[in-house]
């Protein structure tokens, strides 16, 4: 019987090719960029972040927005999408039907490199639902489960060069993790303002506002965890969450200084004939 993302059990270092994909809040429990080392001689060949695949949902968002007149939830935190359809069934229809930037992220990994396997880094638990049903993603690894592969393998250390994403997007997006990374990447002012727009992190607060959303609310950028994604159960760091949101800034800031001046916009070909859409939540 075919194993699921969820059982899947990847043995190091790796045979064949494999693009792994890390999430933005990455930074809040792993050092960069000591962790491109770490993972290159896991063997992993290419090593990517969400953030092409974050600005890519914006996009949609964006188009979406700008015609909705409805309650619109934000669908890129699966731990959102399943509480809405486990405990508000009636606001599943209020769900954008956009990929969350794991899922964009893959489409796109599938496009660029085609034949490799493509394994998710995850702060949460919930990703290995959402992949799971996506048949897009091969294995999802927690960053508790990284820890404790990184912990019992026997580094080498001998990469010195490459230490770098594989990137084709000078990300602002790197913010993604913080609530209300989302609303602010996605450059929605003269769409959304601020009456019509809600910020909402940490279930109870999401469940106490869709118990009775207030009319004049257009868009809810909602998320499971408190502060966002760095706030997520897999996460093991011992700052807090003002701690952790400063981090990811400061790591956006220094990522910023070596960008390169070419990937300014982002190379949106690379996503050329990729639909973003969800057919379904």
């Amino acid at each position: 019987m075919k194993k699921s993302v969820k059982e899947k059990e990847l043995k190091f270092p790796l045979r064949g090719k494999y693009v792994v994909m890390l999430a933005p809040s990455f930074i809040v429990d792993f050092e960069y960029p000591k962790i491109i080392s770490q993972l290159r001689e896991l063997g992993f060949e290419k090593i990517v972040e969400l953030t092409f695949g974050a600005k890519m949902v914006n996009k949609e968002y964006h188009k979406i927005l700008r015609k909705s007149n409805k309650l619109v939830i934000s669908s890129v935190c699966s731990g959102i999408v399943e509480s809405v359809k486990r405990e508000f069934p009636h606001l599943v229809k209020n769900l954008i039907l956009v990929d969350s930037p794991m899922i964009a992220m893959a489409k796109v990994c599938k496009k660029i490199y085609p034949g490799y396997k493509i394994v998710f880094i995850s702060p949460c638990t919930f990703k290995k639902i959402e992949a799971e049903k996506s048949g897009l993603i091969d294995s999802v690894i927690c960053y508790n489960e990284l820890k404790e592969i990184l912990k019992n393998y026997k580094f080498k250390l001998k990469i010195k060069s490459n230490l770098c994403f594989d990137k084709f997007y000078n990300d602002y997006t790197k913010i993604y993790p913080v609530s209300g990374g989302l609303t602010k990447t996605a450059h929605l002012n003269g769409i959304v303002n601020k009456k019509n727009c809600i910020i909402v992190d940490g279930i109870l607060y999401v469940s106490k506002f869709l118990k009775n959303p207030k009319k004049s609310v257009k868009f809810a950028d909602v998320t499971f965890c408190r502060g966002g994604c760095i706030g997520g159960p897999c996460v093991s760091s011992k700052l807090d969450i003002s701690e952790r949101r400063q981090k990811v800034l400061d790591y956006m800031k220094k990522s910023q200084c070596k960008d390169i001046p070419e990937l300014k916009k982002g190379l949106i070909c690379k996503a050329k004939g990729i639909s973003f859409r969800a057919k379904n939540i």
